[in-house]
């Protein structure tokens, strides 16, 4: 019929949450419906790059993101085998002055949520999970919910899927998925901040990486990283037998700082780290976005600012076709595949080179160490840097541009 379009969204992570707000903002009819009571769940993307800041600015969002609790990173330090190898200042030309942003994403969901709420185009339903996607002709054609021990039809002209790696919406399409580079597991965990680390600090060594930065809640922020199945009986043996490996590996002031502060980790847990892209992100009727679509790798911080990105492409494409109410399924569906199509520039490339680190960083090959040796020999010459830089540059700014245009 003409009647006006509308849109289920399941999920409310930094994709859901933005996409939805956009489309209302233009004037559609959206429903996002979010598992979850509240977004305080274990593990958040944290680390904002500008190509992520840039995308809520031109969604409308800024506002959202300058409540939202954040620290600026201003500088970045490697470490190989506990020595330094340099030092960088983040608002450095790599950076265009633009120093990453450590945010707390539970607070700058609450913040979208909350600027969509004023939108009468805008319905929030939370705690509600999604049993099933509902078809008809080979077309989707909207959602059950399980709402108060009651099932609930949602009719959609479109259901977008931005419901994570565990996506409800994936299952349904039942595409498949490639996998994107080498498993690895993450001890994830927080402890005070020394009063000198405004920064980001990367320790790299035989089979290990740990990532050190002053987060939005001045505590420190750490991420260590290992290949999978190397954990084994640590993970038996409590937080303090993993505050005592970490310290093998960094560099003797953080070394010391762990030990002292070891019973003071806070939430410590071990997130199973996953890199992968579905192969074809829609049909009829749906379009998955976000970590539905492509889950990140952690490496170089990507999950939330291609989610964002995301948001402002499909945007682009659907805006114009959903507020027009003579559109057809056809039409819809042509857009999807160009969505998909103009986002796999940036997600193949940056899965890409996500999954290179890695196998170089975590490799117990006897070529590993003589690699990392001349990759720090090389990295601390200012020219060879500065060339890394270029080539490491997508990772704070994206492959591709993405300009929302309508």
């Amino acid at each position: 019929g003409l009647a006006m379009k509308n849109v289920v969204v399941v999920g409310a992570g930094p994709a859901g949450a933005s996409i939805a707000y956009l489309l209302a903002n233009r004037g559609i009819a959206v429903t996002l419906v979010e598992r979850r009571r509240d977004f305080a769940r274990e593990f958040r993307g944290e680390i904002l790059m500008p190509s992520g800041i840039e995308a809520l600015q031109q969604l409308g969002l800024g506002d959202a993101l300058a409540q939202t609790d954040s620290h600026a990173a201003s500088d970045f330090a490697l470490y190989m085998n506990s020595k330094l190898i340099f030092t960088e200042k983040l608002d450095s030309e790599v950076f265009q002055g633009h120093p990453p942003l450590a945010i707390s994403q539970p607070a700058l969901l609450e913040a979208i949520v909350a600027e969509a709420e004023k939108l009468t185009t805008f319905t929030f339903v939370r705690g509600v999970s999604v049993k099933e996607l509902v078809e008809d002709n080979e077309t989707i054609t909207g959602v059950t919910i399980r709402e108060d021990n009651r099932d609930r039809f949602l009719p959609a002209d479109l259901v977008i899927g931005a419901d994570g790696r565990n996506s409800v919406v994936r299952k349904h399409l039942n595409h498949g998925v490639t996998e994107k580079s080498p498993p690895m597991d993450i001890v994830w965990c927080k402890l005070p901040c020394p009063d000198d680390w405004l920064g980001l600090k990367a320790y790299v060594g035989r089979g290990h990486l740990l990532v050190a930065y002053h987060t939005w809640d001045h505590s420190l922020q750490l991420g260590w990283v290992i290949l999978k199945g190397t954990f084994g009986e640590l993970r038996n043996k409590g937080i303090e037998a993993w505050i005592e490996e970490m310290a093998r590996h960094v560099s003797p002031d953080l070394a010391s700082h762990l030990r002292t502060h070891s019973d003071a980790a806070e939430k410590p847990f071990l997130l199973d780290t996953v890199s992968d892209c579905v192969n074809g992100w829609s049909k009829p009727g749906v379009l998955l976005i976000g970590d539905a679509a492509h889950t990140m790798s952690p490496v170089g911080g990507q999950g939330v600012n291609i989610a964002l990105r995301d948001a402002v492409v499909a945007a682009n494409y659907l805006v114009p076709l959903l507020n027009n109410s003579s559109t057809s399924v056809t039409e819809i569906t042509s857009a999807l595949h160009d969505i998909e199509k103009e986002r796999r520039v940036e997600v193949d490339y940056i899965q890409n080179l996500q999954a290179k680190p890695p196998k170089v960083v975590l490799s117990r090959a006897w070529w590993g160490e003589p690699i990392r040796r001349l990759a720090g020999l090389a990295l601390s010459t200012q020219q060879i840097r500065r060339k890394a830089a270029q080539g490491a540059s997508v990772f704070p700014f994206g492959v591709i541009d993405v300009k929302l245009d309508i």
